[in-house]
């Protein structure tokens, strides 16, 4: 299983910026591939067999 990323502060910043977190396999229902909008256009989200992403348009 993969760490995730610790959130670092910023400089002059009492509180850590944070960002959403999604599990890939949560954005892909358990399957290999996501559709993902964004304004008016699809993106594919795809899980490889190496556990690496891809997004294409």
């Amino acid at each position: 299983m993969n760490q995730i990323t610790p959130i670092i502060l910023r400089k002059g910043e009492d509180t850590p910026a944070r960002a959403p977190v999604h599990r890939a396999e949560d954005l892909t229902a358990g399957g290999q591939t996501a559709r993902i909008l964004l304004g008016d256009q699809v993106y594919q989200l795809r899980i490889t067999k190496l556990g690496k992403l891809i997004l294409t348009k």
